[in-house]
């Protein structure tokens, strides 16, 4: 696990600049702290120039070269690694392989690398090291660009073919890596993360529609390929770039197959012993480390599946974090993390986190993010902060379940959609009153967005949300210029697809929504402390499995994720297995700090005289909202965090 940055003047007949270059790598040292290094290429001659860095270790320095400035070349790798599977140095990067003529920049982990390295050996291969990196490397000789298909991972790598002088990047399937990329004037850059693409001579213009969009919907923080900069864009998921003869093309090399939704006909025991048995391997395989590995907990299925599945596979007590608030009971899941770690023998370690964290930690994560950050980020800063200071570089993660298994209540209002519009109401009146609740107003609520669900289409439900959920906390002079910028629509990439409304909601959650704003959060908050995060729901065999699945196999009213509890039950805690209250992965922030200890800070912020000056802030009606809140509407709690997010992003990038 690692980062990667690279430069390449693939039409100006020019070089790179390498200290250029190396400040690039060096943002992201946090990535990689224990080595870092660089490889140059003269295009025209073939000639490489491999170095390494300041902090590359010992043995590192002892046969590779400390890096110089002052070759002539038009592509140039960077590269920091946290190692987690190879330690030694023969895992160092950038990784040339003189003989087969390829050299790559890798970030990732690929948890097939033993399989695939076996099935090169009976191709005659051979290998100088034990790195996922040279099984890529191998691959690509072998196969080309479908070693993708092979691949079980994460991944996001640069990969430079010296004898077709082709540049192959590729990205994995669900952008659990990430990976940027900019162009101007005839070069790409790339990188990890978009504070290294910000030190490149590229263009800084904001993009207001991203900006709007996604404070608008907290999902959207991550939406195709935008950024919130014009020029600055992310290879999306399941895609791969290539640069050869002065051209780029991106091209998608996976996605999710439509047209096998809900069509599998495997009875459900069947369904839950093939997801069990999906589940246990995609863990099995990501347990393959060097180094200890640890996981976070929370009280519900999806954690407590992962800690009590691999605790019985690990040959150390398996370290779990958490996080709590004590004053908050929808926050405070010890009870529940304390049965799993009695019944697993794991050692656990809690933390919580205070106002006063939240104010200090604020600006940093924002940094380590490049975006603004959402309420939760407090407890997964503190939960990686803790996990680091324990000397732990791979956690195990949740993300995940409950987009491909419908865990979001959202999903029921979908499943009843689908009866309405099948005319299965003799079901639709059986199963609903186990949807409802002893509260009225509630229920005519759950109604409502049934109905809604009913008529509109996923497209239209969102733009619904966009217009009428959160208060419009902008200028209408930003606002004109994010129309301006998207003419195709400020939306126009949630899609519609033939498939049922549970599907095309799950589906959009994969691809266009929530995943996506979730991964990087997990991402950048797990690297920005040095530690690996790996996600054992995500592993594609099992993504794929799950939506071939019917409806009825994730919703039983009133359960929700019914497929995965039923395949977890047998490995967890009956209490976690039966639990219906799960709490949420959050913070106090809107129903206690906001009014009380981070009065003062917010005051300070809205009432400064850089957020007056601005230019995009509607002063008076976030001053409005404001004084609301402190009298107790908690309505526009959430959208008056965005605000402060946002103005803390801006001072930080601005």
């Amino acid at each position: 696990m690692c980062g990667i940055t690279g430069i390449y003047c693939y039409k100006a007949d020019q070089s790179i600049d390498f200290t250029l270059l190396k400040n690039m790598t060096d943002l992201i040292a946090h990535r990689g702290p224990h080595d870092e290094g660089y490889l140059m290429v003269d295009v025209a001659s073939g000639k490489i120039y491999n170095y390494c860095g300041e902090d590359s270790p010992a043995d590192v320095r002892s046969h590779i070269c400390f890096h110089k400035t002052d070759h002539k070349a038009q592509l140039g790798f960077g590269f920091r690694r946290l190692p987690t599977v190879e330690l030694q140095e023969s895992g160092h990067q950038p990784m040339y392989d003189e003989g087969l003529g390829l050299a790559i920049i890798f970030n990732g982990e690929i948890y097939n690398h033993l399989e695939l390295r076996a099935e090169l050996e009976t191709l005659g291969y051979s290998f100088f090291s034990h790195s996922d990196t040279e099984v890529i490397i191998k691959a690509y000789h072998a196969w080309g660009e479908a070693l993708q298909s092979r691949l079980n991972g994460m991944w996001a790598f640069a990969l430079w073919d010296i004898k077709t002088r082709k540049l192959f990047c590729s990205r994995d399937r669900y952008g659990i890596k990430p990976f940027y990329y900019a162009v101007s004037d005839g070069i790409m850059y790339w990188g990890s993360e978009i504070k290294q693409l910000l030190e490149a001579p590229i263009s800084k213009n904001l993009n207001q529609a991203m900006i709007w969009r996604s404070m608008k919907i907290n999902a959207l923080m991550v939406y195709d390929d935008d950024t919130y900069w014009q020029s600055v864009h992310s290879l999306l998921p399941g895609h791969q770039l290539i640069v050869q003869d002065g051209q780029i093309r991106i091209s998608e090399y996976y996605s999710l197959e439509i047209e096998t939704f809900e069509q599998n006909s495997i009875s459900f025991p069947d369904a839950v012993e093939q997801y069990r048995q999906l589940f246990q391997d995609s863990l099995r395989l990501q347990l393959r480390s060097d180094v200890e590995i640890a996981a976070s907990l929370s009280g519900g299925m999806d954690s407590s599946a992962i800690v009590c599945s691999a605790s019985s596979s690990l040959d150390y007590p398996l370290k779990t974090f958490s996080t709590y608030y004590q004053d908050d009971p929808a926050l405070d899941e010890r009870r529940w993390i304390a049965k799993v770690a009695q019944h697993t023998g794991a050692e656990s370690h809690l933390i919580a986190p205070s106002a006063q964290d939240a104010i200090a930690w604020w600006s940093d994560a924002t940094y380590l993010n490049d975006l603004p950050l959402a309420s939760g980020f407090v407890s997964q800063y503190a939960l990686m902060k803790f996990t680091h200071d324990h000397g732990i570089r791979v956690l195990l993660s949740g993300q995940g379940s409950d987009e491909i298994s419908a865990g979001y209540q959202h999903a029921a209002y979908r499943y009843y959609a689908d009866q309405l519009r099948n005319l299965k109401l003799g079901r639709f009146a059986r199963e609903l009153p186990a949807f409802m609740d002893k509260n009225l107003l509630l229920n005519l609520a759950k109604l409502g967005k049934i109905g809604l669900s009913t008529m509109l289409s996923e497209s239209q439900l969102y733009n619904l949300e966009f217009r009428a959920y959160r208060f419009d906390p902008f200028s209408d002079e930003f606002k004109n210029q994010a129309k301006a910028q998207s003419e195709d629509g400020l939306l126009a990439h949630i899609q519609d697809i033939p498939a049922s409304r549970l599907s095309n909601f799950l589906f959009n959650m994969m691809r266009n929504t929530s995943i996506q704003t979730l991964l990087h959060f997990e991402d950048r908050m797990s690297m920005g402390n040095s530690v690996e995060s790996r996600v054992p729901f995500l592993d594609h065999r099992l993504v794929d499995f799950v939506f071939s699945l019917p409806s009825e196999y994730k919703i039983q009213p009133p359960l929700r994720k019914v497929i995965h509890r039923k395949a977890m039950q047998s490995c967890v805690p009956s209490e976690i297995a039966e639990r219906k209250d799960k709490g949420i992965f959050g913070s106090p922030f809107y129903r206690r700090w906001m009014r009380n200890e981070l009065k003062p800070f917010i005051n300070e912020i809205l009432h400064s005289p850089e957020f007056r000056k601005r230019g995009i802030w509607n002063v008076a009606k976030v001053h409005d909202k404001w004084q609301n809140y402190l009298k107790g509407r908690d309505g526009d709690a959430e959208m008056l965090f965005n605000v402060i997010a946002l103005e803390i992003w801006a001072r930080r990038f601005g």
